[in-house]
């Protein structure tokens, strides 16, 4: 047997999906703050990430060119290209880049 209870039926229901609506909202609020913290703090850990990425390159650049100035034949190099140094017996050429023009000047008025 189905009673009607007017609306006292319909203002039962609308009351539990008011509850149930601030209940949702109510977590949405009190998780709002916690899901921006996690969102900076996932935007720090990529920033971060990137600055690894670019120290991890530096240091593998670094690495190489010690590697390079163990060979002999490297620091020979250098040493004749920035300290200006040679064989005993050698002639050096310098050779140096052209001086070119400057642009005239316009001529005063």
């Amino acid at each position: 047997m189905k009673v009607d209870l007017g609306i006292w039926d319909r203002l039962t229901k609308l009351i539990l999906c008011l509850i149930v609506l601030a209940g949702l909202v109510g977590v949405v609020v009190w998780y709002l703050p916690l899901i921006h913290h996690n969102q900076r703090m996932r935007k720090e850990v990529l920033e971060l990430d990137g600055v690894i990425e670019r120290e991890q390159q530096t240091a593998r650049q670094l690495k190489a060119d010690i590697d390079a100035h163990r060979d002999p034949r490297t620091i020979e190099r250098l040493a004749r290209e920035r300290l200006n140094f040679a064989r005993t017996n050698e002639t050096v050429f310098r050779f140096q880049a052209p001086v070119t023009n400057p642009p005239p000047r316009p001529a005063p008025k």
